[in-house]
């Protein structure tokens, strides 16, 4: 039973990926290759918004029979997760030209993760008062 579940789920883990991928090739770009809004911390909001989106994905990896079983596990352990990607992705920026590891930068990609992960475990509360259970993966 085991083996068939990690046969048919593996391609759980490709959004996950994809999104690691993306994020890394950003990272690598040089500092001066962005041109973003003038607005104030919009570099911080799309870091929320990305690591926001790494989290989704991170959730959507891990099978339903974990998630239903420890829902409040598999949330830190997802927002765990993020803040070790986030903070390998600032130890590479510090390597790339132009480009500074910041604190502040990986404060906004874990308040991102832990944003979607909140949302993620209180629907999954919500719909364990009706008669629909934890949030459920697509099949």
């Amino acid at each position: 039973m085991n083996r068939m579940i990690r046969s048919r789920s593996w391609w759980r883990l490709l959004p996950l990926l994809t999104v690691m991928a993306v994020i890394f090739f950003l990272s690598h770009q040089p500092g001066d290759s962005f041109e973003l809004p003038d607005l104030p911390d919009i570099d911080k909001l799309l870091h929320s918004l990305v690591y926001g989106v790494l989290a989704a994905t991170a959730l959507f990896a891990v099978p339903s029979a974990c998630t239903s079983r420890r829902p409040w596990l598999t949330m830190v352990l997802v927002v765990l997760f993020c803040l070790a990607y986030g903070t390998s992705d600032e130890f590479h920026q510090s390597f790339v030209p132009g480009r500074t590891p910041s604190a502040w930068d990986l404060a906004a990609d874990t308040l991102g993760a832990v944003l979607v992960c909140a949302g993620w475990y209180l629907l999954g509360r919500q719909g364990r008062r009706g008669r629909q259970g934890w949030v459920r993966h697509v099949r």
